[in-house]
């Protein structure tokens, strides 16, 4: 790799290293920053340059980390099961019973399937001497898996003759073999149901993790609020009524599953949830309560466990720990290690956790500080300072060491305990710093396992009969919350677009002479901002009209990531960021126009990308929805406004522009613009794709196609309600055609809104 990087210039080496950044910016990847300094949405910190191991080194590694994970197995096991490492003494009491991971509604509940933990990782730290040293288990809710494939992906752009050959080992089969292992824990009981990921939402740091993994493995994403609890099973809601749900790959802390039963202040759980585990109606991946096995002080018994129950050391040692369980134990112990920090974040020398972020320095006194949580009565957990090793950084032109930590995942397969061979590291930003978790300015870097030699293209880590394998999956379960979004935001891209337009013609026109006090522009104004004067009306406020539905579509859309394309986020991203950069930017009057166009044309480009190619699935059918009725809805006001007998100067032609029909109006009539030819082709026409009449075909025929839009043979209240809003239009003619009845006409569609909610969204 050092020759490699020798031989290319630095223009090169920049180049490269700028293709695989805008591959995780257009990727969409990022990582959330929990400050109010800046944007919470940051780039993603990637060190270019990945690490590498050695095959027969990783091996090492990874013997010991299952040997690792059978140990945590059994040992939770006991924690929620016989309780024998406390009554033997192998475990302090207190150390259970006042840790806020054990969890006491699940003392005594086996988890379906057999198993506590199906999917774990460990933190892992290489000493100067080359020796490893586990310096955390991550039990919980473990992330990063799916942000080692995107690092995978952009080294692999970065350095692609390199890569290609070498015998780095992939990933992709480690995904593979561990969704396979899930398969037959569904329907065990008689019953089929799906496997989903829980997640806290879009609020959360990895919440483009679970969105990645999802779309990856084709899983279900659900949040807390899509599920329910039906005697004993778990079910979610989708818009074609409540589906069962037999395995959760749970991405969120256990303590917040259950209001009922565990963190009652919890709005991001799913009440029931405990007793549906206690029934055996759900498996979840890793079992609740299995946060327990984080806490740091069990590294100081897991040795003496490992030697009692497997007759040996542990392969893979913990940093030295201790418990300091007794006062006097305390002070004593704390007084020969005051060149000890007090924090929980991992330095160059590995701190002791404290439990609250406290850091001792300078010439505080850590037996004072001892006391103090005796006082208290909290316990302190010390930890032996380790020196982490570095691995080589690109810096200023040149590789610098900086000090690194590995995120080693393992999962639960068919064949046992399988490895990702290779993953996620974690690189602080100095020598010196503790700086290694990115909210404090640390970097992440692609670990490439080398492959012995003669193993061509490092072979896929899952058995081959495995990899070939499918499963037909059952009919499309779409949460009601997907639906809502989906629905909003072709609705909101909608309304977007139409204002659009709209500020596009003012400024337009006010380019060509026109005053802001003339009938058409203040008519123009009424429909930007209804109920505004003209004198209040002030060119920001028309830039609003369309930015904030624009803001609100990007929240729905990145709120069902899952449902899209990555080029179809992109797509959205790159249309927002283009409007917020209009919006921060001063441009002259006559240039609005034109960057209005550069928008129309990136929210069409949107449009055509994910109506051309995504899946004619219920969930484009919900978007395609809200997209036609707020487009029908959106000219029939326009009709009723501009198409009056009593209308402004040149209100036909602006009428024509909005609705891009101008040059179909040529075609079809000869003469200019009346308002019976315009009526007939943008109300009527079942062939204009800006028609009134058009929009509300195509909603007709997507509520059709929805679940449940017939009972018995008869149509459903939301079918009949658009056969008929659909049969008022297409009866009239373009001279019955009148305001009012355009008027009604809109509010019709607005209560079939409302009942589409009322019936699948809700």
């Amino acid at each position: 790799m050092a020759a490699h990087l020798a031989r290319l210039s630095p223009s090169e080496i920049a180049l490269r290293f700028a293709r695989g950044d805008r591959y995780l910016r257009d990727a969409g990847v990022f990582y959330r920053k929990y400050d109010t300094s800046g944007p919470a949405e940051r780039d993603w910190p990637l060190s270019h340059v990945p690490v590498l191991i050695a095959d027969a080194e990783w091996q090492q590694i990874t013997d010991g980390l299952k040997q690792r994970a059978d140990l945590l197995e059994r040992v939770v096991a006991d924690i929620y099961g016989e309780n024998r490492l406390v009554a033997d003494g192998f475990l302090p009491a207190s150390l259970i019973a006042q840790n806020p991971g054990w969890l006491r509604p699940l003392v005594g509940v086996e988890p379906p399937g057999g198993h506590f933990l199906n999917f774990v990782a460990f933190e892992i730290g290489r000493g100067p001497d080359g020796k490893w040293w586990v310096l955390g288990d991550r039990t919980e809710a473990p992330s990063g898996s799916g942000f080692a494939l995107e690092n995978r992906t952009a080294t692999s752009r970065i350095f692609p003759n390199f890569f290609a050959r070498s015998d780095v080992r992939r990933l992709a089969g480690f995904f593979r073999a561990f969704q396979q292992a899930m398969e037959p824990q569904r329907g065990e009981d008689g019953q089929k149901g799906r496997i989903a990921i829980l997640t806290p939402g879009p609020m959360n740091d990895a919440y483009f993790e679970h969105t990645f993994i999802a779309r990856h493995l084709g899983l279900l994403l659900t949040e807390g609020e899509d599920l329910t609890v039906r005697k004993g099973r778990v079910l979610v809601r989708t818009v074609d009524g409540l589906h069962p749900v037999s395995v959760l790959w749970r991405r969120l802390d256990a303590v917040t599953c259950d209001p009922i039963e565990l963190a009652s202040a919890s709005q991001i759980g799913t009440p029931g949830l405990v007793d549906a585990v206690r029934q055996g109606g759900v498996r979840m991946v890793n079992a609740l309560g299995t946060g327990i096995l984080e806490t740091r002080a069990l590294l100081s018994f897991l040795p003496k466990i490992s030697r009692a129950w497997t007759g040996g050391p542990l392969a893979l040692p913990n940093i030295a720990t201790w418990w300091c369980g007794q006062p006097r134990e305390r002070d004593h112990v704390l007084a020969n290690r005051e060149r000890m920090m007090i924090g929980s974040a991992y330095a160059t020398r590995l701190p002791f956790d404290a439990g609250d972020g406290t850091s001792i320095g300078g010439g505080m006194d850590t037996g004072a500080l001892a006391r103090r949580f005796a006082s208290e009565g909290r316990d302190l957990v010390g930890q032996e300072a380790v020196t982490l090793s570095t691995t080589p950084v690109w810096s200023d032109g040149g590789l610098v060491a900086r000090p690194m930590v590995l995120r080693v995942f393992l999962a639960r397969t068919r064949d046992g305990w399988q490895a990702m061979p290779g993953g996620y590291a974690r690189i602080g930003s100095g020598a010196d710093t503790a700086a290694i978790a990115m909210q404090q300015g640390g970097m992440v870097a692609d670990v490439w396992v080398m492959g012995a030699a003669g193993r061509a293209g490092g072979q896929i880590t899952a058995a081959p009969s495995l990899l070939t394998e499918a499963h037909p999956q059952e009919a499309e379960a779409l949460p009601s919350r997907s639906a809502d979004n989906l629905f909003w935001l072709g609705r909101y891209l909608e309304r977007a677009e139409g204002n659009m337009r709209l500020f596009r013609a003012y400024h337009d026109r006010r380019g060509g002479g026109l005053s802001s006090d003339q009938p058409l522009m203040r008519a123009v104004q009424g429909l930007i901002a209804p109920g505004s004067g003209e004198a209040t009306v002030m060119p920001r406020q028309l830039a609003r009209s369309f930015d904030d539905p624009l803001e609100a579509a990007l929240t729905c859309g990145s709120r069902v990531r899952d449902r899209f394309s990555v080029d179809g986020m992109m797509a959205l991203q790159d249309l927002v960021a283009a409007a917020r950069k209009m919006s921060a930017t001063p441009i002259p009057p006559d240039d609005i126009p034109r960057k209005v166009s550069v928008l129309l044309r990136k929210i069409t480009g949107f449009s055509g990308l994910v109506h051309e190619n995504m899946y004619r699935s219920t969930g484009w059918r919900f978007l395609s929805l809200g997209l036609s009725l707020e487009r029908a809805a959106n000219m029939c006001t326009l009709l009723a406004e501009l198409a009056r007998d009593d209308a402004p100067d040149g209100a036909l032609d602006l009428l024509l522009e909005l609705g891009d029909s101008a040059m179909a109006h040529r075609t079809r009539y000869a003469g200019a613009a009346t308002p019976t030819s315009v009526s007939d082709l943008m109300a009527l026409d079942d062939s204009n794709p800006r028609a009134v009449l058009y929009h509300l075909s195509r909603a007709k025929a997507h509520i059709d196609h929805l679940p449940g839009s017939s009972e018995h043979g008869r149509l459903a209240p939301m079918a009949r309600l658009g056969l008929q809003i659909h049969t008022r239009l297409a009866v009239e003619t373009p001279d019955t055609l009148t305001p009012a009845k355009l008027t009604g006409l809109r509010l019709g569609l607005w209560r079939l809104s409302d009942l589409i909610s009322t019936t699948y969204l809700h």
